[in-house]
């Protein structure tokens, strides 16, 4: 997935239900289509994926860092 001099660089407000509670990440068009391709390919939806790097980020850091690290380590993890 290319990173295009079109996308939009200023995080967007996503809303997201985690658990039976909504809530909103702010990502950027970039890593949010990369997190809704990583779901479909897992057969997850996009809130429960979210949920699971919820429920493991252990509030050591925000939501949308999490997705955004959960979505780095997926691409690299995909290049090796």
């Amino acid at each position: 997935m290319a990173i295009s001099a079109m996308d939009n660089a200023r995080p967007q407000k996503r809303s997201l239900t985690l658990h039976g509670h909504r809530t909103s990440v702010s990502l950027e068009d970039p890593f949010w289509r990369a997190f809704l391709q990583i779901a479909a390919e897992q057969g997850k939806t996009i809130n429960g994926l979210a949920a699971e790097i919820d429920d493991a980020r252990l509030g050591r850091s925000g939501l949308a860092t999490a997705i955004r690290l959960f979505v780095l380590a997926h691409l690299q993890a995909e290049k090796s």
